[in-house]
């Protein structure tokens, strides 16, 4: 199937969903697609315990 013939067929369809189902198409490109922020990982227990075992650690030897 070349241009053409697929041209064609897309406008058969096109009058056919009109003529018989009453839509409406629309012949332009959809709208892109939001950006995605980039995903953040919320620390788990162990993270946090971790890093407070490293303050302490921090804090002793300072002192």
């Amino acid at each position: 199937m070349d241009k053409k013939e697929l041209r064609e067929q897309l406008d058969r369809d096109t009058k056919r969903f009109t003529e018989v189902y009453g839509g409406e198409v629309v012949k332009y490109a959809a709208p892109p697609k939001p950006e995605r922020k980039p995903w953040k990982r919320r620390p788990s227990l162990r993270d946090l315990a971790y890093a407070e075992e490293l303050r302490k650690a921090e804090d002793q030897r300072s002192d």
